[in-house]
């Protein structure tokens, strides 16, 4: 075998028609990945070679059968087939010498493209910025994938003498294993039958991003065994010899079983950097134990997408392979483009329609060749199990990103988002919130979106401390206090603090301070803001906190309508900062605030925390460094809003407005007889089990605005200046967290790096490196044809 591999490559070696097989494909590869913008690795923006390892499979189509096409059917056509024969060479020996002897030549073909590693290497922000465990792996299975062509080139090389036939019959084999049977799986009749997972498509792409799963690494052993297998039976019935007792006839057995072991036990290699593509053990439980199918509708899709949402979209589709690996095949995904082929009035219903669902439209400018043109997106997912349709949002958006780091922060969030979602949608039982009445607290149409939005994987309603009983207040998952304006009685406390010893969760958002803005405007443009009596001051000091009776005025803060006169007997409305509506940028990491965008509040209070035993705080929210603070009482007025904020007295630490806590909390009725009216048979529980509460210091922050005609707007939406703040996001995060004991949550600290190229550079150097990249290989290529020509001229000469 060894001599017939040897034979080979000096022949291929020895032949013109080899190295400009091989420049060309290595000119036309460096045309795409460097020059032509839709596949440009410069206009993509990010250090990777992503482009490479989707476009060499199609060049590979071409390549591949060009270099197979002579390895038989040569042979048979100048009659040196039964030369080999005679020889002590076995026929397995013979075609696996061939095999192996194209299958390097396909490597040799490869090794030229190191350039553009080096390139992108350098390129990078900073230098050197590139993933090269995912490089490695990709190339495996780009080397995988030319293994896989090289055996159906030699079956195609094998029925014919001629090599223009071989040639051609070796690419349409090629182009059908690789897009064929994904393009049979659309057909509605064949949806069901999965011949998807027959191509090579699925699977090569699964292992190209830089992860190998065994059952990838079979598929394509198998593919390449069969067409080996094909080959071998097609000499030995040429040969007319007894095909049952040939050797490869029983290899077949082999590949049977070795598909069977591969789907059953199977395992992956990550070889990215930050394995990115590693599923937490949490997610992988959540997949395994679904027991319907889940659909999920990707709208992320269509041509002329910039470099990052490409990013984000192949990012989706990854996320989305990774899931489906351990689901069983009970995940199945989609991308599509709800937009195409509609006319005017027809794509205004379908944008109606997917934001009714909760997909919202982003809109791009997208540069053509005439120019710009304005793009609408759907950067969105659905969800769909049970009859339930979950909305995934892929774009999270926060003010003061750029827009590379908002991408990033989106890819890093899918795990969480699908998964969540995933669980939610096929989740039997929904665990309970209740928001607390009869203190004036927010009412229903103030609630409306955070009660709508929880209401898709939560069981929502209103809970009356007064009158529920302890055991069905247990029942609750989280209990939410959303901005009392009342006095809390002893009983209710009791209740509260009996509820909260047993494990109960709470989400306190207290207004400590009583003002409104709607009262400034009706009492003339001013309002005293009064400390308000709730009695809850010594039960939250007993678990950690004290929520202060002052105001923060902040400069980071939103604006507010306000006339300022009036002209032809209209009003004039101006829109002017209000450092009372402060809005707070998250900065931590915890899980809950990570990544969100800025959380809008309205006269929002400090928060001091306090040394308690097993309780752990963790800050969630925190004012700007731009801030003063207000003690009540406090005369507030609009006049304020005349004057330009000296930033001299708007500086000051930032206070804290929003936290955790975590542990085992001390009763506030330990050593304490039971409050008067509590009729239920119960002893005081001391101190509880290991529980969290979150305090904010607004009461507003769940609240949504409502119109003018009564109809409520989407938590977080400020209509006056029509920027959405992070404050749904926030309340979803929060209830995922305290209700869901799995660690889900904690997937939303996952970190990916960011690799840019250096965009800088590339406008000033763009020429230099689309030079190195489409002639540098070329040189190589040359370099190593004139080296051989020389070793065999001199060794020949004499």
């Amino acid at each position: 075998m060894l001599s017939i591999l040897k034979k080979e490559i000096v022949s291929y070696l020895s032949s013109l028609v080899a190295y400009v097989t091989i420049g060309v494909f290595l000119l036309v590869l460096g045309l795409f990945l460097w020059v032509f913008p839709d596949s440009s690795i410069l206009d993509y923006g990010y250090a990777g070679l992503e482009s490479l390892f989707s476009t060499a499979p199609y060049l590979f189509m071409f390549l591949i059968p060009a270099i197979t096409m002579r390895s038989l059917a040569e042979e048979r056509k100048e009659g040196t087939f039964e030369l080999l024969f005679t020889r002590p060479l076995t026929d397995w020996q013979i075609v696996l010498g061939k095999y192996l002897a194209s299958v390097l030549l396909v490597i040799c073909a490869l090794l030229p493209t190191l350039v553009y590693y080096f390139s992108v290497s350098t390129l990078g922000t900073p230098q050197g910025n590139i993933d090269t465990g995912a490089v490695i792996g990709s190339y495996i299975g780009l080397f995988l994938l030319g293994a896989a062509f090289a055996a159906i080139g030699m079956f195609a090389s094998s029925i014919t003498k001629n090599q223009i036939i071989a040639f051609t019959v070796a690419v349409f084999l090629c182009f059908f294993f690789y897009s064929g049977f994904d393009s049979l799986s659309q057909l509605l009749s064949l949806q069901d039958l999965g011949l998807q997972n027959l191509g090579i498509t699925e699977h090569y792409q699964s292992v190209s991003r830089g992860v190998l799963d065994t059952r990838d690494l079979t598929y394509f052993i198998i593919v390449s065994g069969i067409f080996i297998w094909l080959t071998l039976f097609v000499i030995i019935r040429q040969r007319k010899k007894n095909i049952i007792s040939s050797s490869p006839f029983r290899g077949l057995g082999g590949l049977l079983v070795l598909a069977i072991i591969g789907n059953v036990a199977f395992t992956r290699f990550d070889f990215t950097s930050e394995k990115r593509y590693t599923l937490s053990p949490i997610s992988r439980q959540i997949m395994d134990g679904l027991q319907q199918p889940v659909k999920v509708t990707v709208y992320l899709q269509g041509g002329n997408l910039p470099g990052g949402f490409k990013r984000l979209q192949g990012a989706t589709r990854d996320m989305l392979n990774d899931l489906q690996a351990y689901s069983h095949r009970k995940l199945q995904f989609e991308f599509i483009d709800p937009l195409k082929n509609l006319s005017g009035d027809q794509q205004n219903e379908a944008i109606q329609n997917l934001e009714a669902k909760g997909i919202e439209p982003t809109n791009l400018s997208v540069k053509t060749d005439d120019g710009v043109s304005q793009k609408l997106i759907f950067p969105g997912a659905l969800v769909s199990a049970n009859g339930k349709d979950i909305a995934v949002k892929l774009l999270l958006s926060r003010i003061g990103l750029s827009p590379d780091e908002v991408l990033n922060n989106s890819i890093q969030n899918l795990e969480y988002a699908f998964s969540s979602a995933i669980k939610k949608a096929t989740s039997g039982g929904k665990p309970e919130i209740g928001f607390t009445e009869g203190h004036n607290e927010l009412s229903d149409l103030q609630l409306n979106d955070a009660m709508k939005s929880l209401s898709d994987g939560y069981q929502v309603g209103r809970v009356n401390l007064s009158t529920i009983s302890t055991a069905g207040l247990q029942k609750v998952k989280l209990l939410v206090i959303p901005k009392p304006d009342k006095k809390f009685t002893e009983l209710e406390k009791f209740k509260l603090d009996q509820y909260i010893m047993h494990g109960g969760r709470v989400l306190w958002t207290i207004d400590q301070v009583s003002a409104e803005l709607d009262s400034l405007r009706g009492h003339g443009g001013e309002q005293l803001a009064f400390a308000k009596q709730l009695n809850l001051d010594d039960q939250l000091f007993r678990y950690g906190v004290r929520i202060n009776y002052d105001l923060i005025a902040d400069m980071n803060c939103s604006q507010i309508p306000v006339t300022t006169g009036s002209v032809g007997g209209q009003a004039q409305i101006q829109m002017l900062p209000w450092l009372f509506y402060p809005i707070f940028i998250p900065l931590s990491k915890h899980p809950v605030v990570k990544n969100l965008d800025g959380i809008s509040s309205e006269f929002a209070s400090t928060i001091d925390l306090l040394d308690t035993k097993d309780v752990k705080k963790t800050i969630l929210l925190t004012s700007s460094p731009y801030n003063k603070k207000m003690s009540a009482p406090h005369m507030l007025s609009l006049q304020a809003l005349e004057q330009e904020p000296n930033p001299k007295d708007f500086q000051s630490p930032q206070k804290t407005v929003g936290v955790l806590l975590e542990g085992k909390f001390v009763s506030d009725w330990r050593n304490r007889p039971l409050p008067d009216g509590f009729t239920e048979q119960a002893t005081i529980q001391p101190e509880s089990v290991p529980t969290k509460m979150i305090v904010i210091s607004d009461g507003d922050i769940l609240k949504n605005q409502v119109g003018s005609d009564g109809s409520p707007y989407p938590l977080g939406y400020d209509h006056y200046t029509q920027q959405t703040y992070g404050n749904k996001n926030l309340l979803l995060n929060i209830a995922d967290y305290m209700t869901d004991d799995s660690g889900l949550i904690a997937l939303r600290t996952k970190e990916i790096k960011m690799r840019l190229l250096n965009r800088a550079r590339i406008r000033n150097e763009k020429m230099y490196w689309q030079l190195v990249n489409t002639v540098g290989p070329l040189l190589l290529v040359l370099i190593c044809a004139i080296f051989q020509h020389y070793i065999r001229k001199r060794k020949y000469a004499h």
